[in-house]
């Protein structure tokens, strides 16, 4: 089987190496528009040759699209009409709607499975990617209705092979709920690092005196702007949803310091520990 990877990054790059321990007969083509990717892509072992996207399409029994997600977005319909007639197009992105909206009326739809694996560390590119980054991880699918059965078969049993754990589905619920879950809390991340950056301008003092509490809370800060601020442009309305709910919740906080209501502190936090039911 060949597999082309477009986007050799942090997911495109641990996709195309979990799924080559698994499976001794891929074959991985890489596309990346970053020559210097390509050449670390190559020496990491992550693909075997580089080619132009559209001649990896061609030649591909599956495709990869692991670039941020506005370009998932551009790069979809063409990738469809290139494809070969048996042929699979999967994405990685964290949005869904307007990726899904991109290709709806296209002839060959049922050859796109729409997925989003729930896995990442803070850091990018070729020499982030590592064979477990998805073992085990939950990926959701959407719309698999319209997928092809065998073009959906096809992902699904990749996903397996990695112990993957199976989700469904639509485009929308998955974009509602990820702006909760996950594009706010980077969100916060890359605020409360800004905060304490431009307050402690002297750098001994964050390492100094910062405990596991704020490096926990802020390494998500270190993600990469390049594949974040597309996701909160497709995902707008919801991740503002999400953050106007949050400010309300930092300002109700605020107002309880500030009034020096130990009570009504101890009540919100209360409230937030319940959260011990879900994450244990």
């Amino acid at each position: 089987m060949i597999i082309s990877v477009v986007g050799l990054g942090l997911l495109g790059g641990s996709f195309a190496l979990g799924v080559k321990a698994n499976n001794k007969d891929v074959k991985v083509t890489g596309v990346d528009a970053s020559p210097e990717h390509a050449e670390a892509a190559l020496s990491l072992g992550i693909a075997g040759e580089i080619l132009p996207l559209e001649d990896a399409v061609k030649k591909s029994d599956l495709v990869v699209l692991a670039t941020p997600v506005s370009i998932i977005s551009k790069l979809l319909p063409s990738v469809l009409d290139w494809l070969p007639e048996k042929a699979v197009v999967v994405d990685l992105g964290s949005t869904k709607e307007q990726i899904c909206k991109a290709v709806e009326s296209h002839p060959k739809r049922g050859r796109f499975v729409a997925a989003h694996p729930i896995a990442g560390t803070e850091y990018s590119g070729p020499s982030a990617a590592f064979e477990s980054l998805l073992l085990k991880k939950n990926i959701i699918i959407c719309e698999k209705e319209k997928s092809d059965k065998d073009a959906l078969q096809l992902v699904e049993d990749l996903c397996r092979q990695l112990e993957m754990n199976l989700t469904y589905m639509n485009a929308v619920e998955h974009d509602l709920h990820l702006a909760y879950v996950s594009h706010l809390s980077h969100i916060s991340s890359f605020a409360l690092s800004i905060t304490v950056l431009e307050k402690e301008k002297d750098q001994n003092n964050i390492f100094e005196m910062a405990g596991s509490g704020f490096s926990s809370t802020v390494r998500l800060a270190k993600s990469s702007p390049k594949m974040w601020a597309p996701i909160f442009s497709q995902n707008t309305k919801n991740i503002s949803e999400a953050l106007g709910m949050y400010i309300l919740q930092l300002q109700q906080f605020k107002d309880a310091i500030d009034q020096q209501d130990e009570e009504k502190s101890s009540e919100l936090m209360s409230k937030a520990n319940d959260i011990r039911r879900i994450l244990k």
